[in-house]
């Protein structure tokens, strides 16, 4: 058996180990069954770092052992996209020969994209000067002269150098709809494009033939929001982060979506909003009056942490909840609660993590 085809085998088994894992957490709430949404076993991940290490004059990427905590040389990462790993040797052998781009260099991070695009961090503990500026470009320049459709950023304590752009453009196609969606670096993207992909198309599918206007809460850079706002009226997403409000934004111009509006609330403060027991600027600045929205469905894709008992109280006023977790233990505790007032109607399992112990669910939860 060739070596892809057994890793193949191998993908097969911890995907149905974690099947198996995600049934049993949530037995008690009497799901239907489970939704397998598998990943690409090779190439998927979007975004990788790795610590860099300096050996004499030698210089090269370094990761770390889980179990034994030693540092082993990566050469490439069959866990990253084809695209990281294209760039990755072209990089490390260009700043090994440049001293100003090499001197304290400690760590390299990568955002890919399924549209090819690419965004490099270099990190440094030292300050970065002109010289390192100058020597960037030169880089950034080769690179690009090489066919990589790529940008360059110098990261150092209390410092950060973007040379042009410090996001990518991904296109992610669900449906059959191609969705443009800036990424900033060092912010929060779904890790595997692929699954990610298949995430949007079960929401879709789930809230096809919707009455009425969503509310979004955690939406991040609108990724949900903008595949969900054809099954609505209306819909209302917020975010806390500031940048990916930023994102949101120029992604609704981007895709042409004229029914979503973001706002950059957290979920404790939509919860004051609805039920008016305090005003907020923010939504009087984007022109959302809550009043004229008839909310009959709610998304969360909440932090591992879940969420708290007050915002599941908040959830269980709509009549849907459309709930995707990165962490099926909250999401069960979770569910001890909304399953008071309702059912769950589909269960889905995304395998945004091959060859780990993570899984990512989905859950559809209507009213009794």
């Amino acid at each position: 058996m060739a070596p892809t085809d057994a890793r193949n085998v191998n993908y097969a088994q911890q995907l149905g180990e974690k099947v198996v894992r995600l049934r049993g957490l949530l037995a008690p709430f009497g799901p239907p069954e489970v939704e397998v949404f598998e990943s690409p076993p090779e190439y998927y991940r979007m975004r990788a770092e790795f610590r860099v290490w300096h050996d004499d004059d030698d210089l090269y990427y370094i990761m770390f052992d889980q179990q034994t905590k030693q540092r082993y040389r990566v050469d490439g990462f069959v866990t990253a996209s084809r695209l990281i790993n294209r760039v990755m040797p072209v990089l490390i052998d260009a700043i090994r020969i440049n001293p100003a781009l090499r001197q304290r260099l400690f760590q390299v991070d990568f955002l890919s994209t399924l549209s090819d695009e690419i965004v490099v961090s270099l990190l440094y503990h030292r300050k970065l000067d002109e010289a390192w500026v100058v020597q960037a470009k030169a880089l950034r320049q080769q690179l690009r002269d090489a066919g990589f459709a790529l940008d360059l950023i110098g990261r150092a304590r209390k410092m950060k150098i973007e040379l042009d752009r410090d996001y990518v453009v991904e296109r992610l196609e669900a449906d059959g709809t191609v969705y443009i969606q800036q990424q900033f670096e060092n912010s929060f993207t779904q890790p595997n494009a692929e699954v990610a992909q298949s995430m949007l198309g079960w929401a879709i599918n789930c809230t096809r033939g919707s009455t009425g206007d969503l509310l979004e809460l955690y939406c991040g850079n609108g990724n949900f929001s903008l595949a969900l706002a054809q099954n609505f009226r209306r819909v209302l997403a917020t975010e806390l982060a500031k940048s990916s409000v930023k994102a949101a934004q120029y992604n609704i111009e981007a895709n042409g979506t004229d029914n979503l509006k973001i706002v950059r609330l957290s979920a404790k403060e939509v919860a004051e909003a609805l039920d008016q027991t305090r005003e907020f600027r923010r939504l009087k600045n984007a022109e959302v009056d809550l009043k004229t929205y008839n909310f009959t469905t709610v998304f969360v894709d909440p932090p591992r942490a879940g969420i708290d008992a007050e915002s599941c109280a908040t959830l269980q006023r709509f009549d849907r909840i459309l709930y995707v977790s990165c962490n099926p233990e909250t999401l069960r505790d979770n569910l001890e609660m909304l399953c008071e007032t309702h059912s769950v109607t589909r269960l889905a399992l995304f395998d945004q993590f091959p060859f780990t112990a993570h899984i990512e669910a989905g859950v559809l939860l209507e009213r009794r």
